[in-house]
């Protein structure tokens, strides 16, 4: 096994096991009762150096949250579970072989407003595995390190008026790169459950 598999599956065993941390939540849920699930994969890559994360911006022209950065993800089929979700929804928008993913395991449901209830997989994958980006549903793609962010003094706490109350989110940015909303949101917790920092 990697020295990165093992660090990192260690920390998730100990970080999901043990006293569930303080989670970040969508406040927005009031009258929805039904859920779309969803998956998404968070994909690390094994460097000698620092470990990334592998992140896109979704086309402007897209009907569901154009323009903005996520992971590759989306709504899980019938019979499928959410691993089999993100791993074939990683392999359709960025071309990444779901053989080459080595799957540490699934985090934390974040529920949104819009009616999904996303599952986060976690996974290892080799840092010159080849990318094929789908333009239908990726305008970009980047690789952002994971200690930048998983580090709690990154995630800025934000506040927006949404229907006449004010709604905290976070916000993350690596280089250029704005990280909000959902994505950030499940940062957050996953720096939370890993406690990458320490």
């Amino acid at each position: 096994m990697s020295t990165l598999f093992d660090r990192l599956s260690a920390l998730y065993e100990e970080g999901h096991n043990g006293e569930p941390p303080e989670l970040f939540g969508d406040q927005r849920l009031d009258g929805i009762n039904q859920f779309t699930p969803a998956a998404v994969l968070a994909a690390i890559t094994e460097r000698d150096g620092e470990p990334g994360v592998l992140l896109l911006h979704r086309p402007s022209n897209m009907r569901s949250h154009p323009g903005q950065i996520a992971f590759p993800g989306g709504k899980i089929d019938p019979g499928e579970s959410p691993i089999e979700g993100a791993l074939r929804e990683a392999q359709e928008e960025l071309g990444i072989d779901p053989a080459k993913v080595r799957v540490i395991g699934t985090s934390d449901v974040y529920r949104t407003h819009s009616g999904f209830e996303i599952t986060p997989v976690l996974g290892i994958i080799p840092p010159d595995i080849e990318i094929v980006p789908n333009p239908t549903e990726v305008a970009q793609w980047f690789e952002a390190p994971l200690g930048h962010l998983l580090d709690p003094a990154n995630h800025v706490g934000q506040w927006v008026e949404w229907e006449g109350s004010m709604r905290s989110y976070y916000e993350i940015m690596w280089q250029e790169h704005q990280i909000w909303g959902v994505t950030a949101a499940l940062l957050v917790n996953l720096s939370r459950r890993l406690k990458w920092h320490g």
